[in-house]
């Protein structure tokens, strides 16, 4: 067999989930294209690495099949509001204007009245179109640009009886861009019916008091949607196909391990299945024992990340980390401090707060807490053996 004929790959993680590498959300899949469909606006909330993007562009892949149009704007990419300005450009005419007015002059016409006018470059590569900003006009001309280009997604969708979807990725970082940008946005976007604003974000924490704290301007304003992992029954089956699609197979007791170590984190589940598959032989079964080679993999490929996640701890968030790597627990108890040898519960408190803004901590239904990422944990428990 030719290296052409070798099977690829199967699983995916860091990139985007497309097509059958996207995992088993059949459920949210269904009710965002609903809501999308509706125009009904809707923020979703989840850590890091939860497949959020994954799960908004699969709605939209199906959804353009069916007419509807997107714009999607990476908000951590946007750090002034020129910038935002010249995403919001280029993602509208690129999502929404090109597919309604097929002629160039057009789709570019409907930028006609900024008040910045920008500088529209043609990339001769590949006949791509990209707005710059220049930096330095008045404040109030930047905001009346940035205001109309907000503005005409409804003005598009309005005039030609079409839906469209505004996605905005890490909307948290808005408020970093101008804390009073949330403000002017509700103030278009309620005036518009037939545009879908879905917002994303990873900092849950600052997502939550921009949507559910009243003295906020996007208080209420859209339907909340929590990820969270995906459960064992769903994950089983697309494991075990994705492997019989490369002619490998994995038995039960494999993906059973696969999944005692992940717990259906989706990230987390790819990645130790990418590295499971490779351990594997051509037209092989996957074992445990492949499993415990995937393992090592992913560990030696996340030890860069885990190593900066350490060095950015401090001295007592690293206690309270390599506790809870060792016992998911309840880390203000008196017990559970003496067993650790942890400092007292007020630095405890510190620490544990510090540690559940950068969502490397979580609290579990039952109350207590433990470290988010999979294989976090086990990195840490690792280092301290081989610490001398």
């Amino acid at each position: 067999m030719s290296s052409r004929d070798e099977p690829r790959n199967p699983f995916r993680y860091g990139a985007l989930a497309f097509d059958e590498a996207f995992t088993d959300r059949e459920r949210e899949l269904r009710e965002l294209k609903a809501d999308i469909r509706n125009g009904q606006d809707v923020v979703v909330f989840a850590p890091r690495r939860y497949g959020k993007s994954s799960l908004v562009l699969r709605a939209l892949q199906d959804l353009r099949r069916q007419g509807v149009l997107s714009a999607q704007v990476d908000l951590m990419t946007a750090p002034t509001k020129e910038k935002l300005a010249e995403k919001l450009a280029k993602a509208v005419h690129e999502g929404i204007a090109s597919p309604l007015y097929r002629a160039r002059e057009r789709a570019l016409g409907v930028f006609r009245g900024l008040r910045i006018t920008p500088t529209v470059t043609i990339d001769p590569e590949d006949s791509s179109v990209s707005f710059g900003f220049e930096p330095g006009r008045a404040p109030a001309d930047v905001d009346a640009t940035v205001e109309r280009l907000l503005t005409l997604p409804g003005e598009l969708a309005a005039e030609r009886g079409r839906t469209v979807a505004l996605v905005l990725d890490e909307f948290q970082e808005v408020v970093e861009i101008d804390p009073h940008l949330p403000k002017l946005m509700r103030a278009v976007f309620q005036a518009q019916p037939e545009v879908a604003h879905v917002y994303l974000g990873s900092k849950r924490h600052m997502m939550r008091t921009i949507f559910n704290d009243e003295n906020e301007p996007f208080w209420r304003s859209a339907k909340q949607v929590e990820l969270g992992v995906i459960r064992p029954d769903l994950f089983a089956p697309f494991i075990a196909e994705r492997f019989r699609s490369t002619r490998k197979r994995i038995d039960d007791e494999a993906v059973e391990t696969v999944l005692a170590k992940t717990a259906g984190h989706p990230y987390a589940t790819q990645e130790l299945c990418y590295f499971t598959w490779e351990a594997t032989d051509p037209r092989g079964t996957a074992t445990p024992l492949h499993v415990r080679v995937g393992l090592e993999g992913v560990l030696r490929s996340e030890h860069a990340h885990f190593s900066l996640v350490w060095e950015d701890a401090s001295a007592g968030q690293r206690l309270l980390l390599s506790a809870l790597a060792a016992e998911p627990g309840r880390p203000y108890s008196e017990d559970y401090r003496r067993r650790h040898r942890l400092p007292p519960a007020t630095n405890v408190q510190k620490a544990l707060a510090a540690l559940r803004r950068r969502e490397l901590v979580a609290k579990r239904a039952d109350g207590s807490y433990a470290i988010v990422e999979p294989f976090l944990a086990e990195w840490i428990e690792r280092s301290l053996e081989s610490t001398p």
